[in-house]
């Protein structure tokens, strides 16, 4: 650990100093820190916390004790406690794992979307169900009053299962050809989509009506460029009762504000206030390979962060 002061304000770099070849073996790697004392000082905050080749998607169960990554290759879930600073366990899957999400307030119900269609649910002691849906999806998203897992895809339908009964319901018909992303706002309701047309569809569950359509890809044209095709929506978050924010495929984030990094946005998220007055909501935007802060009302980005790749030794 390297420790720096810049303006008295001590900067801790944890990842200082040797560290390991990924392309080693485990028995290697073990018989490297026996005998290297630099490599026995190094500090792991989380035990095992990385995946073998890349991490797809990531997210943290509602008691904030439990972090659950899936990844590949092999495809695989590996779950974290905060508590212990260790790794829980690794379960092994089938396919590659699109979206996943937690139901429960721990890691003891899990459902998957892999890339062959089927949907997995997990329990607390490993895999406990699996079905299909007619055609591959993208994204899903649980609604909790009714139990119903809402999935998109490559279709103009949204597929509704429901966890009570056991059974797919009626489908949503949209009016776009293909839909990319979904989210369900957690005041009240509002079942949301995001189409490759550009469109943001907004849907009442309780009545299975649209409710609003959004237009987001005319809006995002400046006046005079040259264009080839519309943008579709790429990501899609809630913030509270009446925030939304939209990411498109040319690198366009609406939120509160209107951005354009020259690449492709992955995954928007709102960061609150804290509950503090007169502090404004801030806008994450990963993009590829970064991520950006923006302030939402004075349009103005404060940070910027780029991944380095590191060369194999």
């Amino acid at each position: 650990m390297q420790i720096s002061s810049v303006n008295d304000v001590k900067i801790y770099n944890l990842s200082h100093g040797k560290s390991l070849p990924e392309w080693l073996s485990d028995r290697k790697k073990r018989q490297l820190q026996k005998q290297d004392v630099d490599i026995q000082r190094r500090i792991e905050l989380i035990q095992d916390f990385e995946m073998p080749t890349v991490c797809t998607s990531i997210k943290v169960s509602r008691d904030g004790q439990f972090i659950l990554a899936a990844g590949t290759y092999k495809p695989r879930v590996r779950c974290y406690d905060t508590y212990q600073l260790s790794l829980k366990f690794e379960r092994c899957l089938d396919s590659d794992v699109v979206a996943f999400d937690i139901l429960s307030d721990d890691y003891s119900k899990l459902v998957f979307l892999h890339a062959d269609r089927y949907v997995e649910f997990h329990s607390q002691h490993g895999n406990y169900y699996k079905t299909r849906i007619p055609k591959f999806g993208r994204d899903f998203s649980y609604h909790y009053p009714s139990c119903d897992l809402y999935f998109v895809g490559s279709t103009s339908q949204v597929f509704r299962l429901n966890l009570e009964q056991g059974r797919f319901l009626n489908s949503l018909q949209t009016d776009a050809v293909e839909n990319n992303v979904c989210d369900i706002n957690p005041v009240h309701h509002l079942f949301a989509t995001g189409t490759s047309e550009g469109r943001v569809e907004c849907w009442d569950p309780r009545v299975r009506n649209r409710v609003g359509t959004l237009d987001c890809a005319l809006s995002s044209l400046a006046e005079g460029a040259e264009v080839q095709s519309l943008p579709s929506i790429s990501a899609l978050k809630f913030n509270g009762s009446l925030t939304m924010a939209v990411g498109t495929s040319t690198g366009q984030g609406k939120a509160f504000s209107s951005i354009q990094p020259q690449t492709n946005i992955n995954d928007v998220c709102v960061y609150p206030n804290s509950g503090e007055k007169n502090l404004p909501h801030r806008l994450v935007c990963g993009v590829t390979p970064a991520f950006d802060l923006w302030v939402a009302p004075s349009r103005s980005r404060v940070l910027s962060c780029v991944s380095v790749k590191r060369h194999r030794r």
